[in-house]
């Protein structure tokens, strides 16, 4: 997908509207608007990497980006209770948007991992 049709391009760079909640140099984070948990912040890097494995290959933003996600746990007060960093990579971890994004979730017990029930 070229970087001009991608939505989180397009919201880095302020085509799209979001609710902003950190930025960096490297990393912009934005609440996501169907929210899986209490909170639910997603942290995408300035640079366009498809998904986590492209992203794996620029270990200083991929540090950025879970740095930054710590950093949004801290600031949302949910650093002492618990919090889930999460990528999704590939079709069976259900991406829907093809830019390498962490998910920051909590504020709320979480349920199991894995299988949908399980």
């Amino acid at each position: 997908m070229p970087e001009s049709d991608c939505l989180f391009c397009k919201i880095i760079a302020g085509e799209i509207p979001s609710s902003k909640v950190l930025e960096s140099d490297t990393t912009y984070a934005f609440r996501d608007i169907n929210p899986q948990a209490g909170v639910h912040v997603l942290v995408v890097p300035r640079t366009h990497y498809e998904d986590a494995e492209e992203l794996a290959k620029a270990p200083k933003e991929l540090a950025d980006v879970i740095a930054t996600g710590v950093e949004i746990a801290k600031q949302e007060g949910i650093d002492q209770s618990g919090f889930r960093l999460v990528f999704n990579t590939g079709e069976h971890a259900g991406r829907t948007v093809f830019h390498a994004h962490l998910h920051v979730l909590g504020g709320e017990q979480l349920g199991h991992f894995g299988r949908p029930g399980g």
